[in-house]
């Protein structure tokens, strides 16, 4: 049993939070250039307004919100659901990186990673999900990141926050694929965006936002459950994780210089 994709873009319906920068934006336009009609969400209003000013105004929806504000995205919904009548995909790229080792551990810095990356794709999948089983139908999208495979210098709050999101897509999938709701887990390498600017050391494999939008794009097209790139990066990574213990901290102390 495979789930379904999405062939064509134009006319759909979909939520995009995490718009105002990075792979959302990109996403948010690559996904107006293909006509779908395309909800921008994010804190930064003024980054939202100017992207949905290069395109029709019928087609995008400006709604600012925090993710970790539930009562925000229940709102928001709600306009979506009054102004759309529904949803085709929700694509949930919005993220927080905040570097943390194990000698400046900064609990506080940690929660709010978890309560971003983690709790904010559970609280918008919480929103949606009632009217995708009801219609069996519809997307669900998640973008975490291959700092959730295994453990990396760096990440000690940010990478266990994408774990979660893998444990999270893989168990949605289970449950969802007979209910006829597709998810799509999104695992990028080095991106080039805001966040990734904080890094003071070499990332291999860096792409650019567009190039990391058109992966997600094609992917959700072919019904891909799991969305990773760019491969030679992320399908190192993959195998890394097999290996055993030892031989993968000698692995990552060699060849990651930080």
């Amino acid at each position: 049993m495979k789930q379904k994709g999405i062939e064509q873009f134009s006319g759909k319906r979909v939520w995009v939070i995490g718009a105002s920068s990075g792979i959302g934006e990109a996403c948010a336009k690559a996904l107006l250039s293909k006509s779908a009609r395309v909800v921008l969400s994010s804190r930064r209003v003024e980054r939202l307004n100017t992207i949905a000013a290069e395109y029709s105004q019928s087609e995008s929806l400006v709604l600012p919100l925090d993710v970790t504000h539930a009562e925000q995205m229940q709102d928001a919904y709600q306009t979506i659901l009054n102004q759309w009548g529904g949803l085709d995909l929700l694509l949930f790229v919005s993220g927080l990186y905040i570097p943390l080792r194990a000698d400046q551990f900064d609990l506080e810095a940690a929660e709010k990673t978890i309560d971003a990356n983690l709790l904010g794709p559970m609280r918008a999948v919480s929103i949606v999900l009632p009217a995708m089983l009801k219609a069996h139908a519809g997307h669900i999208a998640i973008v975490g990141s291959v700092a959730g495979y295994s453990g990396l210098p760096k990440a000690l709050a940010y990478g266990p926050s994408k774990a979660g999101i893998i444990n999270f897509c893989e168990t949605l999938y289970y449950d969802l694929l007979p209910e006829g709701v597709s998810v799509h887990m999104i695992s990028p390498g080095f991106v080039a965006t805001e966040a990734t600017a904080q890094n003071d050391f070499e990332m291999p494999a860096l792409i650019t936002a567009e190039k990391a939008a058109q992966e997600i794009l094609s992917g959700i097209q072919k019904g891909e459950f799991d969305i990773h790139f760019p491969k030679q990066f992320s399908g190192f990574l993959k195998f890394l994780r097999i290996l055993p213990y030892p031989i993968y901290f000698w692995i990552v102390r060699r060849f990651v210089k930080i």
